[in-house]
């Protein structure tokens, strides 16, 4: 694959030599976000951990790995039937899916929803959900490997697919505050703010001081417990993108269909809301139909 040069403006330079090793270049974010059924977060993850340089050809050879990995493990519409018969066939297949968990009480045992392939009754062993106790509330994009039992399929009420691992996609490490700490001391406030707007795939230069502000708004309920912003808009004006695109830790819930149910507990089922996943914090961004957003 030839890629085109990128000229590296003075804060791209200020930022890889603060960041070494954990940029991505948006323009290559964009290229493939826009060609896979999956968030932008996910791109990036990928992108980061291949091609987190500024060398040309690390970068060709770290792309031809993300598009492999893209095109054989992201489950387009109208392909869940073909990866779980890839599945049957050659016993296991590798995809990059949203894992959901619940606890069957009947069974006394947890089971897995992948929602591309449309499987809500995938065996998942305990300890896997105990490692990543998200997966019981919004669930969390992953990298999956699913296994096909034959055996089990024909038992009556068999439970054939089941995932043995999984690698969760951009999940927080516990040194990040420092490398960002440590990197926030290369740049003035001046050039941090247009770093973290470039960062979320907006170009500061072509944005006036409010919009920069509107841009930089949207990111405190990140980083500030119980910031609620109300937004008014349009559709179409990135009210949304941040909380959809970015991050994992956050949650959009469409439609203004934010119940206590969805937010904290379902006491008819016991299933916990996107408010309650132990030890990790989140931004959860209700959004109406009309325009209307609030936290």
């Amino acid at each position: 694959m030839m890629m085109e040069t990128l000229e590296l403006d003075p804060l791209d330079r200020l930022a890889s030599a603060a960041f070494e090793g954990y940029l991505v270049r948006k323009d290559l974010v964009r290229r493939y976000a826009r060609q896979y059924p999956v968030p932008t977060y996910v791109v990036e993850f990928l992108l980061g951990r291949y091609c987190a340089s500024t060398s040309r050809e690390e970068i060709e050879e770290g792309l031809s790995i993300v598009e492999e990995q893209l095109q054989g493990r992201t489950v387009r519409t109208g392909d869940q039937e073909l990866f779980k018969a890839r599945a049957r066939e050659d016993g296991s297949v590798k995809l990059i899916d949203i894992v959901r968990a619940r606890l069957d009480t009947k069974n006394d045992c947890y089971v897995a929803e992948l929602p591309s392939l449309t499987l809500k009754n995938v065996l998942i062993h305990d300890d896997l959900v105990r490692e990543n106790e998200r997966m019981l509330t919004d669930g969390f994009y992953a990298e999956v490997t699913l296994e096909y039992d034959p055996i089990l399929a024909e038992e009556k009420n068999g439970r054939p697919f089941r995932i043995p691992s999984l690698r969760p996609i951009q999940m927080s490490n516990p040194n990040v505050v420092e490398v960002l700490a440590k990197g926030r001391g290369s740049f003035s406030t001046e050039e941090w703010r247009q770093f973290l707007i470039r960062s979320t795939g907006l170009e500061p230069a072509n944005l006036d001081e409010a919009a920069q502000r509107v841009a930089l708004l949207r990111m405190v309920p990140f980083v500030e417990r119980n910031y609620n912003p109300v937004e008014l808009g349009p559709r179409g004006t990135g009210k949304s993108h941040i909380y959809q695109q970015l991050s994992p830790y956050s949650h959009l819930v469409s439609g203004g269909k934010a119940s206590v149910a969805k937010m904290f507990v379902n006491n008819a089922t016991g299933q916990r809301g996107v408010h309650v996943t132990q030890g990790v914090p989140s931004s959860v961004r209700p959004t109406m139909d009309a325009g209307i957003q609030d936290d």
